[in-house]
């Protein structure tokens, strides 16, 4: 009984020290885990989600705390009475997330050696045989000589867990086990072989036949049966192979931009899982460093699961100079245990990666600001819509063409547009190259009856540049017009058919119009209000209030 009490002994401490040392490298980590178990439909101890890190560096510190007692021989009754009554609740609970499917991983040993549900209750079964050959054999525990300094060990131990957890908790991990780890190329880890075995499910397919039931299991096809269909059930056969990486992208308006941003050169990524729960403090810093970043010539992007009015919030709140793209919440707390915190990319590959309190330490030298790729393709496609219609004999376009033809042809540009705008966002300067084609999409949709449903797209283009400013100017008196207001610009002109004589062309009221030459010039419109007037209408420029033109508008219908 005594080798089996001795054996079961450093057996039983040794699994404790490097299972808790695990976790104490990674108490956010093991947080994480936690809330997943505090969560409904698991333990429903949701009042308990808000103290998950404080009990996971409890919990985490006192199994360190166990396995030196055991060891030590110290204090055998509360050590051993302490084991048995862990890893039976343990046993419980991974039996429960087994059993039921709730928890995938238990997060026994972190991200250094994942369990399925089922090893982690096996693992759990013998430890607890272990843990109850010391309870039932506790007599045989001798303490290690000198008894005197066991208290001392168990204090410095104590303290020297509590500062390594308060380090890790303010820097980073200072061993890294997860999937993004500094080398880790994230092309390369999100890829699957083509001769990666593949996922097999079994479906099984209940049906009433003649009043009883009857299950037939296929591998996906719907059986031929004769009776009525009531439910399928799928069961995982063999998961197949699982990418290290397989949650990540970087989407935007539900476009995917993962390859685009992990072929670029240079790239920051401020990883931010909740802008809710960032703390001020780390924005100030990520602030400062993504400012120097973007004057070195590197590209600054922010990955979230936030909402954009959250997003929209946080860059007016903290001044930040860098665009959000969103990013699934369990990959970003996989990639960085710090919200926020900072990834530097080479090519896909990671590089850096700091807590917001290390932002000052980014390596940063000066390089080329990333050139854009033009979508050639894209530019081709956008340069033929300007050549839809009929043609004349020596193949040029006929602009003499029925109302009906040239209603097909916008409707026609329009569908095109749009099936753009669904995959690219806007197709601006960025993707297409400079004007004309960067403003084709901006026309067909200014002469559209969808303008109103596009504006924050071409408004957001705009303000990044993807077009000139005069054009983002016209843009935004359209939008204005169509809202009833008075324009900022004076781009807009309306025409006002006359019941008698010929129809009235006036330049749309313009706001504040003693400084519209002013706005003009600074928008990049080279002509003043009087100038383009005079060019378009031919006739001098003349001032009219909303009030005049909904007169005049009213009194001709």
């Amino acid at each position: 009984m005594k080798i089996l009490v001795n054996f079961s002994r450093i057996f039983v401490a040794a699994l404790f020290l490097f299972s808790g040392f695990i976790k104490l490298n990674d108490p956010l980590g093991f947080s994480y885990k936690l809330q997943e178990y505090f969560g409904e439909g698991v333990l429903n101890l949701e009042f308990l989600i808000p103290f998950a890190l404080l009990i996971a560096v409890f919990l985490v510190i006192f199994e360190v705390i166990l396995g030196i007692t055991l060891l030590l021989g110290y204090l055998p009754k509360f050590t051993v009475w302490s084991l048995l009554l862990m890893i039976v609740f343990f046993t419980f609970l991974t039996f429960y997330s087994a059993y039921f499917n709730k928890v995938t991983d238990c997060g026994c040993f972190g991200d250094a050696l994942p369990l399925t549900p089922w090893e982690s209750f096996t693992k759990d079964v013998i430890l607890l045989v272990l843990v109850l050959v010391l309870f039932f054999g506790r007599k045989y525990i001798t303490p290690i000589h000198p008894l005197a300094i066991h208290k001392w060990v168990v204090f410095g131990s104590f303290t020297a867990c509590l500062a390594f957890a308060y380090y890790v908790l303010m820097h980073m991990p200072a061993f890294d086990f997860r999937a993004y780890k500094v080398g880790v190329n994230i092309q390369e880890g999100i890829a699957v072989p083509d001769d990666a075995p593949k996922a097999e499910f079994a479906y099984h397919w209940k049906f009433n036949v003649n009043g009883e039931e009857k299950i037939v299991t296929t591998s996906g096809d719907y059986p031929k049966v004769d009776g009525e269909f009531i439910e399928v059930e799928t069961e995982t056969v063999d998961e197949g192979y699982e990418p290290p990486i397989h949650d990540f992208a970087i989407e935007k308006n539900d476009i995917d931009y993962t390859v685009e941003f992990l072929e670029r050169e240079n790239l920051i990524l401020i990883v931010t899982y909740n802008l809710s729960k960032s703390e001020a403090e780390g924005f100030n810093a990520v602030r400062d460093i993504t400012n120097k970043a973007i004057s070195q010539g590197y590209e600054v992007i922010g990955l979230t699961a936030s909402t954009p009015k959250d997003i929209s919030q946080a860059k007016q709140q903290y001044d930040l100079n860098f665009d959000f793209y969103t990013t699934d919440e369990t990959a970003l707390k996989t990639i960085l245990r710090s919200n926020p915190g900072i990834v530097k990319l080479k090519k896909g590959t990671i590089v850096e990666k700091l807590h917001w309190n290390d932002a000052e330490k980014l390596t940063l030298e000066k390089v080329d600001p990333p050139k854009p790729k033009v979508n050639r393709e894209l530019k081709a496609q956008l340069d033929s819509i300007i050549n839809l219609g009929p043609k004349s004999e020596d193949g040029s376009l006929q602009h003499d063409i029925s109302w009906e033809q040239r209603k097909e042809i916008d409707s026609t540009q329009l569908v095109y547009v749009e099936e753009v705008f669904k995959k690219y966002g806007y197709p601006g300067k960025t993707l297409v190259g400079d004007s004309p084609t960067n403003v084709i999409a901006l026309h067909v949709i200014m002469n559209s009856n969808k303008f109103e449903e596009y504006y924050p797209l071409i408004k957001a283009a705009g303000e990044k540049g993807e077009f000139g400013s005069d054009y983002a100017a016209m843009a935004e008196d359209l939008h204005l017009v169509k809202q009833g207001a008075a324009q900022t610009y004076g781009t807009y002109i309306e025409t006002i058919d006359q019941k008698e004589g010929k129809p009235i062309s006036l330049i749309w009221p313009i706001k504040d119009p003693e400084s519209v030459n002013q706005r003009r010039k600074n928008a990049g419109l080279s002509e003043t209000i009087e100038e383009y007037c005079q060019r378009i209408l031919g006739v001098p420029y003349k001032l009219y209030t909303l009030e005049e033109v909904e007169e005049l508008i009213e009194k001709n219908k």
